[in-house]
Protein backbone atom coordinates (compact mmCIF):
# COMPACT_ATOMS: atom_id res chain seq x y z
CA UNK A 1 0.00 0.00 0.00
CA UNK A 2 1.37 3.41 -0.97
CA UNK A 3 0.01 6.84 -0.19
CA UNK A 4 1.01 10.44 -0.85
CA UNK A 5 0.11 12.91 1.88
CA UNK A 6 -0.36 15.89 -0.40
CA UNK A 7 0.46 17.07 -3.90
CA UNK A 8 4.21 16.88 -4.31
CA UNK A 9 4.68 15.27 -0.89
CA UNK A 10 6.71 12.18 0.02
CA UNK A 11 5.57 8.77 -1.12
CA UNK A 12 4.89 6.46 1.83
CA UNK A 13 4.67 2.71 1.17
CA UNK A 14 3.47 0.34 3.90
CA UNK A 15 4.32 -3.35 4.28
CA UNK A 16 2.66 -5.36 7.06
CA UNK A 17 5.08 -7.92 8.50
CA UNK A 18 5.54 -10.50 11.21
CA UNK A 19 3.44 -12.27 13.79
CA UNK A 20 2.20 -8.99 15.25
CA UNK A 21 1.15 -7.59 11.84
CA UNK A 22 3.36 -4.54 12.23
CA UNK A 23 3.52 -1.83 9.59
CA UNK A 24 6.97 -1.11 8.17
CA UNK A 25 7.11 2.06 6.09
CA UNK A 26 9.28 3.19 3.21
CA UNK A 27 9.26 7.00 3.00
CA UNK A 28 10.69 8.27 -0.27
CA UNK A 29 11.45 11.37 -2.26
CA UNK A 30 11.03 9.85 -5.70
CA UNK A 31 12.48 12.88 -7.47
CA UNK A 32 15.69 12.66 -5.46
CA UNK A 33 15.71 8.85 -5.46
CA UNK A 34 16.25 8.77 -1.69
CA UNK A 35 14.33 7.09 1.10
CA UNK A 36 14.29 5.82 4.69
CA UNK A 37 12.80 2.75 6.31
CA UNK A 38 10.68 3.25 9.41
CA UNK A 39 10.28 0.34 11.87
CA UNK A 40 11.45 -2.70 9.86
CA UNK A 41 9.81 -5.13 12.26
CA UNK A 42 10.26 -8.55 10.62
CA UNK A 43 10.60 -10.37 7.29
CA UNK A 44 13.69 -8.51 6.19
CA UNK A 45 13.73 -10.06 2.71
CA UNK A 46 10.22 -8.76 1.98
CA UNK A 47 11.26 -5.32 3.17
CA UNK A 48 14.32 -5.38 0.92
CA UNK A 49 12.11 -6.41 -2.01
CA UNK A 50 9.90 -3.38 -1.31
CA UNK A 51 12.98 -1.17 -1.46
CA UNK A 52 14.14 -2.74 -4.74
CA UNK A 53 10.70 -2.28 -6.28
CA UNK A 54 10.68 1.39 -5.25
CA UNK A 55 14.03 2.02 -6.93
CA UNK A 56 15.32 4.38 -4.26
CA UNK A 57 18.52 4.44 -2.19
CA UNK A 58 17.97 4.03 1.54
CA UNK A 59 19.77 6.57 3.74
CA UNK A 60 18.73 5.38 7.22
CA UNK A 61 16.44 3.29 9.39
CA UNK A 62 14.25 5.36 11.73
CA UNK A 63 12.68 3.73 14.77
CA UNK A 64 9.56 5.09 16.45
CA UNK A 65 10.46 2.74 19.32
CA UNK A 66 12.27 -0.54 19.94
CA UNK A 67 9.66 -3.16 20.84
CA UNK A 68 10.45 -6.51 19.26
CA UNK A 69 7.78 -6.23 16.56
CA UNK A 70 9.34 -2.99 15.27
CA UNK A 71 12.99 -4.07 15.14
CA UNK A 72 13.11 -7.72 14.04
CA UNK A 73 14.00 -6.93 10.42
CA UNK A 74 16.86 -4.55 11.16
CA UNK A 75 19.66 -7.14 11.10
CA UNK A 76 18.69 -8.43 7.64
CA UNK A 77 18.39 -4.91 6.24
CA UNK A 78 21.75 -3.91 7.74
CA UNK A 79 23.44 -6.92 6.12
CA UNK A 80 22.16 -5.85 2.72
CA UNK A 81 22.74 -2.12 3.08
CA UNK A 82 24.94 -0.66 5.78
CA UNK A 83 22.72 2.25 6.79
CA UNK A 84 22.55 3.89 10.23
CA UNK A 85 19.75 3.17 12.70
CA UNK A 86 18.22 6.23 14.39
CA UNK A 87 16.55 5.72 17.79
CA UNK A 88 15.79 7.79 20.87
CA UNK A 89 18.34 6.83 23.56
CA UNK A 90 15.68 6.19 26.22
CA UNK A 91 14.65 3.10 24.26
CA UNK A 92 18.09 1.47 24.53
CA UNK A 93 16.93 -0.90 27.32
CA UNK A 94 13.85 -1.80 25.27
CA UNK A 95 16.05 -2.70 22.29
CA UNK A 96 18.39 -4.72 24.51
CA UNK A 97 15.43 -6.75 25.84
CA UNK A 98 13.85 -7.44 22.44
CA UNK A 99 15.41 -10.88 21.95
CA UNK A 100 14.21 -12.03 25.37
CA UNK A 101 10.73 -10.69 24.63
CA UNK A 102 10.67 -12.68 21.40
CA UNK A 103 11.72 -15.83 23.27
CA UNK A 104 8.85 -15.34 25.72
CA UNK A 105 6.43 -15.31 22.78
CA UNK A 106 8.21 -18.18 21.02
CA UNK A 107 8.86 -16.04 17.94
CA UNK A 108 11.96 -16.54 15.76
CA UNK A 109 14.00 -13.37 16.09
CA UNK A 110 17.40 -12.05 15.05
CA UNK A 111 18.63 -9.50 17.57
CA UNK A 112 19.37 -6.13 15.97
CA UNK A 113 22.62 -4.24 16.50
CA UNK A 114 22.65 -1.16 18.76
CA UNK A 115 21.42 2.10 17.29
CA UNK A 116 23.98 4.21 15.44
CA UNK A 117 22.52 7.65 16.09
CA UNK A 118 20.48 9.16 18.91
CA UNK A 119 17.29 11.03 18.11
CA UNK A 120 16.44 14.20 20.03
CA UNK A 121 13.09 15.88 20.55
CA UNK A 122 12.55 18.71 18.09
CA UNK A 123 15.33 17.82 15.68
CA UNK A 124 14.69 17.91 11.95
CA UNK A 125 15.39 14.88 9.76
CA UNK A 126 15.33 14.90 5.98
CA UNK A 127 14.22 12.51 3.29
CA UNK A 128 15.44 14.12 0.10
CA UNK A 129 13.61 17.46 -0.06
CA UNK A 130 11.21 16.66 2.78
CA UNK A 131 11.61 17.57 6.43
CA UNK A 132 10.30 15.55 9.39
CA UNK A 133 10.30 16.84 12.97
CA UNK A 134 10.99 14.40 15.79
CA UNK A 135 8.45 14.51 18.63
CA UNK A 136 9.40 12.59 21.76
CA UNK A 137 6.11 11.06 22.96
CA UNK A 138 6.79 8.53 25.75
CA UNK A 139 4.15 6.33 27.31
CA UNK A 140 3.98 3.19 25.22
CA UNK A 141 7.78 3.07 25.45
CA UNK A 142 10.16 5.52 27.14
CA UNK A 143 11.89 6.55 23.93
CA UNK A 144 8.87 6.53 21.64
CA UNK A 145 8.92 9.22 18.96
CA UNK A 146 6.72 10.44 16.12
CA UNK A 147 8.12 11.61 12.78
CA UNK A 148 5.90 14.56 11.81
CA UNK A 149 6.30 15.52 8.16
CA UNK A 150 4.51 17.39 5.37
CA UNK A 151 0.91 16.23 5.62
CA UNK A 152 1.88 12.92 7.18
CA UNK A 153 2.97 11.66 10.60
CA UNK A 154 4.53 8.28 11.32
CA UNK A 155 3.09 7.71 14.77
CA UNK A 156 4.25 4.19 15.67
CA UNK A 157 2.19 2.82 18.55
CA UNK A 158 1.11 6.19 19.94
CA UNK A 159 -2.23 6.36 18.09
CA UNK A 160 -4.16 3.75 16.12
CA UNK A 161 -7.42 4.14 14.22
CA UNK A 162 -9.88 4.24 17.11
CA UNK A 163 -7.37 3.31 19.80
CA UNK A 164 -3.90 3.94 21.27
CA UNK A 165 -0.83 1.92 22.21
CA UNK A 166 -0.71 -0.25 25.32
CA UNK A 167 0.62 1.13 28.58
CA UNK A 168 0.75 -2.13 30.55
CA UNK A 169 4.10 -3.28 29.14
CA UNK A 170 7.47 -3.08 30.90
CA UNK A 171 8.69 0.55 30.95
CA UNK A 172 5.32 1.84 29.71
CA UNK A 173 3.79 4.75 31.62
CA UNK A 174 0.08 5.72 31.45
CA UNK A 175 0.66 9.27 32.72
CA UNK A 176 3.33 9.86 30.09
CA UNK A 177 0.99 8.47 27.44
CA UNK A 178 -1.73 10.94 28.38
CA UNK A 179 0.71 13.86 28.12
CA UNK A 180 1.99 12.55 24.79
CA UNK A 181 -1.53 12.28 23.37
CA UNK A 182 -2.21 15.86 24.44
CA UNK A 183 0.98 16.97 22.74
CA UNK A 184 0.08 15.12 19.55
CA UNK A 185 -3.34 16.81 19.57
CA UNK A 186 -1.65 20.20 19.85
CA UNK A 187 1.22 19.74 17.42
CA UNK A 188 0.17 17.34 14.64
CA UNK A 189 -1.99 19.11 12.08
CA UNK A 190 -5.60 17.82 12.00
CA UNK A 191 -5.36 17.23 8.24
CA UNK A 192 -2.27 15.03 8.59
CA UNK A 193 -2.48 11.39 7.62
CA UNK A 194 -1.40 9.20 10.53
CA UNK A 195 0.63 6.10 9.65
CA UNK A 196 0.43 3.83 12.72
CA UNK A 197 2.49 0.82 13.71
CA UNK A 198 -0.52 -1.47 13.37
CA UNK A 199 -3.76 -1.28 11.44
CA UNK A 200 -4.99 1.15 8.81
CA UNK A 201 -3.97 4.74 8.23
CA UNK A 202 -6.22 7.45 9.61
CA UNK A 203 -6.11 11.23 10.07
CA UNK A 204 -5.55 13.35 13.13
CA UNK A 205 -8.93 15.00 12.56
CA UNK A 206 -10.74 11.65 12.50
CA UNK A 207 -9.04 10.53 15.71
CA UNK A 208 -9.79 13.80 17.50
CA UNK A 209 -13.42 13.37 16.49
CA UNK A 210 -13.99 9.67 17.10
CA UNK A 211 -11.16 8.09 19.12
CA UNK A 212 -12.41 7.69 22.72
CA UNK A 213 -8.87 8.00 24.07
CA UNK A 214 -8.54 11.46 22.55
CA UNK A 215 -11.90 12.67 23.84
CA UNK A 216 -11.85 16.37 24.62
CA UNK A 217 -8.54 17.03 22.87
CA UNK A 218 -10.10 18.57 19.75
CA UNK A 219 -10.52 21.80 21.69
CA UNK A 220 -6.79 21.74 22.55
CA UNK A 221 -5.92 21.14 18.91
CA UNK A 222 -8.13 23.99 17.78
CA UNK A 223 -6.50 26.37 20.22
CA UNK A 224 -3.16 26.09 18.44
CA UNK A 225 -4.61 27.97 15.49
Amino acid sequence: MATRSEAGGPLVSALTVGAFQENCYLVADEEAGRGVLVDPGAEGERILAMVRDAGVAIDAIWLTHAHLDHVGGIAAVKRAMDVPVYMHPLDAPVLAFADRSAAMYGIPFEAPPPADRALADGEILRVGRFEFRVLHVPGHAPGHVVFDGPGIALVGDLIFAGSIGRTDLPLSNPADMQRSLERAAREIAPASTLCPGHGPATTMADELRANPFLSGMARVAGARG
